[in-house]
């Protein structure tokens, strides 16, 4: 009796090892085994890229596996967005958006994805101000004051390039028309890199950017910075004056960047993507570049992150419905 129950208890636990082994050997996941593609929903040279191709190559020294940047642009970054949505939920394939994708849902009525539902946040991995650029042969006025009374007096004279119609460079321009009273004529682009290009090149005269894109032009004296949004200045950019010292206290528009994965993607994966980008954002190459694009690495992780992009949902929805902003 004592040696069946001893064989039973033997074949029981040799069954619930079977059964654990499995489960031990997946919580200690092998992500990544091979080169994992991140869809950047824009062209080459944006703010997005910005972010996205150092963090790449920090990612791919530590993890011993490729992150190869996949360029979509098209469409305000929903052409991107969308692959991102589409695409084989095995882990490897990331999306790398921003602000602009939760302004599109106000924009694109007939989305064919749902940022909150289709895709998983994982992690928040930069915040920059807006800031208003132009081009100093177009735009001559000295200072932000003689700017304004420059656009005030010459209504739709000048006019600013964005990364594409709904994109936060466009709601950053009405909400800025909005409160100045004043008209600027937009010219969409698709994607911020081709719009800076026209900057620099003087074939448009003003952008309202993400400071991340923008701050080496600013450096190398080809753009003008008249303004940076929100409260403070920044402390890349000192000598920038900010909106609420300018007389314009609600003019706050930061341009944030984060990772998702397609809905389906294993919580494993989920989890080591958090973890490699994490490692990848905080080496000391990764802070030297946010800190010279006056950016900041929030790490705000999965549900978190969720939360906070839903409320910037809403919020642009109203910016949107208030300002009348219609795609071109």
């Amino acid at each position: 009796m004592d040696q069946r129950i001893n064989r039973r208890a033997l074949l029981r636990a040799a069954t619930a090892c079977a059964v654990l082994g499995p489960v031990g050997v997946r919580a200690q996941s092998t992500w990544p085994a091979r080169p994992v593609t991140m869809i950047v929903p824009f062209p080459a040279g944006g703010g997005t890229d910005a972010f996205a191709r150092p963090m790449a190559a920090s990612f791919t020294r530590l993890a011993g596996k490729a992150l190869v940047i996949d360029n979509r642009g098209g469409a305000g970054g929903t052409v991107g967005a969308s692959a991102a949505a589409k695409a084989n939920p095995d882990g490897y394939t990331l999306f790398m958006g921003a602000v602009h994708h939760s302004i599109a849902p106000s924009m694109y009525p007939r989305l064919d994805y749902n940022l909150e539902t289709d895709l998983i946040p994982l992690i928040l991995v930069a915040s920059v101000p807006q800031v208003v650029v132009v081009n100093p042969k177009n735009v001559t006025a000295p200072d932000f004051k003689a700017f304004l009374a420059y656009v005030k007096a010459n209504p739709g004279k000048l006019n600013y390039g964005s990364a594409g119609s709904g994109t936060s460079h466009h709601l950053a321009g009405e909400l800025f028309k909005q409160q100045t009273k004043t008209f600027i004529t937009h010219i969409p682009y698709r994607g911020a890199g081709p719009a800076l290009a026209d900057l620099i090149a003087g074939n448009v005269d003003m952008m309202f950017d993400g400071l991340g894109s923008s701050a080496g032009h600013i450096k190398g004296g080809r753009i003008k910075p008249m303004m940076v949004s929100g409260t403070k200045r920044n402390p890349a950019f000192p000598d920038v004056p900010s909106a609420a010292e300018l007389g314009l206290p609600d003019y706050n528009v930061t341009t944030w960047y984060g990772v998702w994965a397609p809905k389906g993607t294993p919580a494993d994966a989920q989890a080591r993507a958090i973890e490699e980008i994490r490692k990848a954002c905080t080496t000391d190459e990764a802070k030297a570049v946010w800190a010279a694009q006056g950016a900041e690495f929030p790490d705000i992780t999965g549900p978190a992150f969720g939360q906070f992009v839903s409320a910037e949902v809403r919020k642009w929805a109203q910016v949107v419905k208030a300002s009348g902003a219609k795609l071109e």
